[in-house]
């Protein structure tokens, strides 16, 4: 073999090995430097609880799916809540603040009232990654502030608008106490007014511990949960709320809880 061709073997080794060296370097920096929001699902959170669960229902054993609702109270909450009455069910709802809580203290009231779950969904729905830590902060502590006033109680969960969040919206909603609750269902109630799409939609996507988000407020939903109920039901689901699908888990504050 040429000498030549001896020399240039080992450098290239070397500069492949080189190479390869600065790649997982460059991948260890960025590990180290790019965070992520502890998240976990509901299942995993009861499994590492102890305890008993207060309520008729244990979804440890149950099949259970949690039924909630963002963007109320609005002028639909009351026939939703009918209902929800008739069917002895329970829901979470995610509410929020100008045009809803500011507008309808009332329906809010009947949603504590009938021992429906409340849950914060910001004061004017902005994604929460796309603005200022303190505008954040504004918006679920107005939030909280005007919940309490009416219901006498601050809610201990939150719905990020979009589901969007990260290590910062986390740690606020730690500092207040909230826990996030994302979802496995969604209908895009919010894109249709047809009834039946709506009910399709929900029915496909649902498995057991799964979150189905709805929208009170848009004009097909309210009259696809009927349907939804009946069909659930008829499958053997036990409809609860958010808190109830974790327990005996706690909610946790700042922790992401997604199926």
């Amino acid at each position: 073999m040429p000498l030549r061709t001896r020399i240039r073997r080992p450098r290239l080794l070397i500069a492949l090995a080189t190479a390869v060296a600065l790649t997982a370097a460059v991948a260890l920096i960025v590990a180290l430097t790019v965070t992520t929001y502890d998240h976990t699902s509901p299942r995993a959170a009861r499994s590492k609880a102890s305890g008993t669960v207060a309520g008729p229902v244990d979804c440890r054993k149950a099949k259970c799916v949690a039924l909630t609702f963002d963007g109320g109270p609005s002028l639909t909450t009351p026939r939703l809540l009918d209902i929800l009455k008739q069917q002895h069910l329970h829901a979470t709802f995610f509410v929020q603040g100008r045009g809803h809580i500011a507008e309808y203290p009332e329906i809010l009231r009947r949603i504590a009232d009938e021992g429906h779950e409340i849950g914060n969904h910001t004061w004017t729905h902005p994604v929460l990654t796309q603005i200022d830590a303190d505008d954040a902060r504004a918006e679920l502590t107005h939030t909280q502030d005007a919940i309490e006033k009416v219901t006498g109680t601050k809610p201990v969960l939150m719905r990020p608008p979009q589901g969007r969040t990260s290590r910062e919206v986390a740690r606020i909603c730690k500092d207040l106490g909230l826990a996030q609750v994302l979802w496995s269902v969604t209908a895009k109630d919010y894109e249709t007014t047809d009834t039946d799409l709506i009910t399709k939609r929900v029915l496909e996507q649902t498995h057991r511990d799964g979150i189905i988000l709805l929208h009170d407020l848009h004009k097909g939903t309210v009259p696809a949960v009927p349907g939804i109920v009946k069909a659930l039901e008829d499958r053997g689901y036990t409809i609860v709320t958010v808190s109830q699908l974790l327990a005996p888990a706690q909610p946790e504050p700042g922790m992401v809880y997604r199926p």
